[in-house]
């Protein structure tokens, strides 16, 4: 039996909030998280909030902003109270413009509710920097200096 995975046949919190989100159900969606649900983004601390209303707010926004919207788990590792998951989020803006999010987020489950959340989301660049040129825009290279970047 593969350790990572329930020991029941109830839907993880991570499925439920994917099945929720697909069907662009609020209630439902709402439903997964405890009342003072703390949503935490390390790399952007300001986007950080609690409580599940948030939640609802951020989500109306994004059904009304991005109609379309679907989400996808792209793998998941449930390890006692603690789901790991890789997510896609993809649709099209109200301008027609595509929307498409992938990364992380680390779901701290109590009961059968997401307690807080590490998210790790960031939208997908569809510019074709390669990786020097990524990296030299990192540290704020000059696009000319050719010399090696360390690995």
């Amino acid at each position: 039996m593969d350790e990572h995975r329930p020991l029941t046949d109830s839907p993880t919190v991570v499925e439920r909030i994917r099945e929720a989100t697909n069907n662009h159900d609020l209630d439902a969606l709402t439903d997964c998280f405890t009342s003072d649900y703390e949503s935490i983004w390390p790399l952007h601390p300001a986007r950080s909030f609690a409580g599940a209303e948030q939640v609802r707010r951020n989500w109306q926004e994004i059904f009304r902003s991005v109609p379309d919207v679907r989400t996808e788990v792209l793998d998941s590792v449930v390890t006692g109270a603690t789901e790991w998951s890789e997510w896609e989020f993809a649709g099209h803006r109200l301008d027609a413009q595509p929307f498409l999010m992938r990364g992380v987020i680390i779901l701290q489950v109590r009961g059968d509710r997401a307690a807080s959340a590490r998210f790790y989301l960031e939208p997908v660049e569809t510019d074709t920097a390669d990786a020097d040129a990524a990296v030299r825009r990192l540290v704020g290279s000059p696009a000319g200096n050719t010399e090696a970047v360390p690995q």
